[in-house]
């Protein structure tokens, strides 16, 4: 929620409290609800911004790398790099705060635009 908090700030404190507002009331997702409805949260950010929700998203997953220490070592060949969504990044750093083990055993398989998280 820091994360979150941080990156709606960089938009004006009354910035965010409208969209704190908007998300509650308009499409009922509470701010305490936000880590537990993450791809909710994601799809009210499109409704509310369009395509810059990618930005601000992006601005939330660098906010919340700087929060939790954790490090992810891709695997595969240099030039495939994982297209995470927002939703999959969130999800990765809660893997790895939760159990900083879990992470070291997580792989990215892309096949034909598809991702897909294995526990090995």
């Amino acid at each position: 929620m820091e994360a979150v908090d941080e990156a709606f700030l960089t938009l004006g404190e009354s910035i965010k409290t409208a969209i704190y507002f908007h998300l509650e009331y308009n499409l009922v997702i509470p701010k305490q609800d936000i880590p537990h409805r993450v791809d909710d949260f994601s799809d009210a950010l499109e409704r509310i911004f369009g395509i810059a929700a990618k930005q601000l998203e992006l601005l939330i997953m660098k906010k919340l790398h700087q929060k939790v220490t954790c490090f992810y070592r891709w695997s595969g060949p240099r030039w495939l790099i994982p297209n995470l969504t927002f939703s999959e990044y969130v999800e990765l750093v809660r893997l790895c705060y939760e159990d900083k083990e879990e992470i070291g055993k997580m792989e990215v398989f892309v096949d034909a635009g598809e991702k897909q998280f294995i526990k090995t």
